[in-house]
């Protein structure tokens, strides 16, 4: 009798196991959003932050943020990559940030994962005033 218990429950046990699921990595990140950031800087006397966070199991990335006193209405938000501090590049995701606070989510691609993990993305909002940015911020990973 006590074999077939001890059977039944190491059977019970691993099923347990087996149906658990998978532990993913989350990432965060965040970035404090200025016209002094922008390549080139804007004197805009805007600013904002993003926090971000990258689910590894999902490879979704889902962000909120928040931004005050730029020069008129928010004409687009993305973030860039990938791009060393500094340096500009093209839109990796488009951000829908037309109202402060903003939030969303996005699927990433291996290659933009990266990017993220690399420090290499930025994330800035563009205004009729400055069409390439108005201000922005360099995203790093909270540790």
């Amino acid at each position: 009798m006590s074999i077939l218990r001890n059977s039944v429950l190491v059977i019970a046990a691993l099923a347990a196991i087996g149906a658990a699921p998978a532990l993913a990595d989350a990432v965060k990140y965040k970035a404090e959003l200025s016209g002094a950031s922008e390549v080139p800087p804007t004197t805009s006397k805007g600013k904002g932050s993003i926090e971000a966070t990258y689910d590894s199991a999902s490879k979704t990335l889902t962000w909120s943020g928040s931004y005050a006193e730029l020069t008129g209405p928010a004409t687009a938000a993305h973030f860039h990559g990938p791009a060393a501090l500094g340096t500009n590049a093209g839109v990796l995701v488009p951000v829908d940030a037309s109202a402060s606070p903003f939030k969303g989510s996005a699927t990433l691609t291996p290659e933009q994962a990266q990017a993220f993990a690399d420090g290499k993305v930025y994330f800035n909002i563009h205004t009729a005033a400055n069409k390439p940015g108005e201000i922005r911020g360099q995203l790093s990973q909270e540790k």
